[in-house]
């Protein structure tokens, strides 16, 4: 299919809608009750009513459902980034949570990717994979860092001492969740050679709202000011990049769309990280996460 063949029809602009960047903004994200309470711009304040009747789902979730083919009900056999995108999900998620955060600098600034994942708070989130990753993450001493933890989730280290860190058949059980939550179904398919779990795409209408979310966030609501973005939307578009899944967002869009889209995209990708995880306000963690996966 071209990408002119599936042109996804936007929301056209009205006066009642336009009061500030900012509230959209915040409508159009997927705040959760969990959330640290700067994870939104504009305070994070308490959620629309919209939100509460609508499929919440997690950075991990969001991520394998753009992975997955909608009738097929797999990801594609060729890519290789998801498994480490979504570990960096897994850390992404529990840091807009709030459950943990990077080491303090001391007079000597050190990079992102040189300090250390500390626990913030020990509360569980409710969310298996979360709780697991936080447990290792709370009792491992000395600390690790992002990059490491990215690699002990996955599974892909040397080091035989970390290999009981390695979080298993992840997308298998964010797969479940899926069907839980009534987005997916549960089929078994025959491949000749073996038979396969695969997951098929029921409720079209969350994965539709999931890639317009994306798209818009480039196009129609772009603000050119990361600090200015929902975070959770920001993380979604660098994670979905590394996971190699942005692309499957971004095929429905009209030729002149995509370039537009991808452009920004790449502007988001050349920021310094270094100099944006000093700002005010910065989440240092979500920026050492953005680094580990395009430096």
């Amino acid at each position: 299919m071209s990408r002119s063949d599936g042109l996804v029809q936007r929301r056209n602009a009205s006066s009642a809608a336009s009061k500030s960047a900012d509230r959209d903004q915040e409508d159009y994200g997927s705040s959760w009750p969990e959330d640290d309470k700067d994870t939104h711009h504009g305070g994070g304040g308490e959620e629309e009513d919209h939100d509460s009747k609508e499929t919440r789902l997690t950075l991990m979730e969001e991520i394998l459902l753009l992975g997955l083919k909608d009738k097929e009900g797999y990801t594609s056999f060729w890519n290789d980034c998801i498994s480490s995108g979504l570990r960096g999900c897994i850390l992404s998620e529990l840091a807009l949570r709030g459950r943990i955060e990077l080491e303090k600098t001391g007079m000597r600034r050190r990079s992102l990717l040189n300090r250390k994942v500390l626990c913030k708070s020990e509360s569980p989130t409710g969310d298996v994979l979360l709780d697991e990753a936080l447990k290792h993450m709370k009792e491992t001493q000395p600390p690790e860092t992002v990059q490491s933890w990215i690699e002990y989730l996955s599974g892909e280290t040397w080091n035989p001492m970390k290999l009981k860190y390695q979080l298993r058949n992840v997308r298998e059980r964010l797969a479940k969740n899926l069907v839980e939550k009534g987005v997916c179904t549960t089929e078994k398919q025959n491949f000749v050679l073996f038979d396969m779990t695969t997951h098929p795409l029921n409720d079209s209408n969350v994965k539709q709202k999931l890639v317009k979310k994306v798209q818009d966030t480039v196009l129609t609501r772009w603000v050119n000011d990361p600090h200015r973005m929902d975070r959770r939307m920001l993380m979604l578009i660098y994670l979905a990049h590394a996971s190699d899944v942005l692309e499957n967002a971004f095929a429905p869009l009209s030729d002149e769309d995509y370039e537009v889209a991808m452009r920004r995209v790449r502007e988001l990708l050349d920021l310094d990280f270094e100099q944006e995880s000093a700002k005010e306000g910065a989440n240092e963690l979500l920026w050492a996460v953005a680094t580990a996966f395009t430096k």
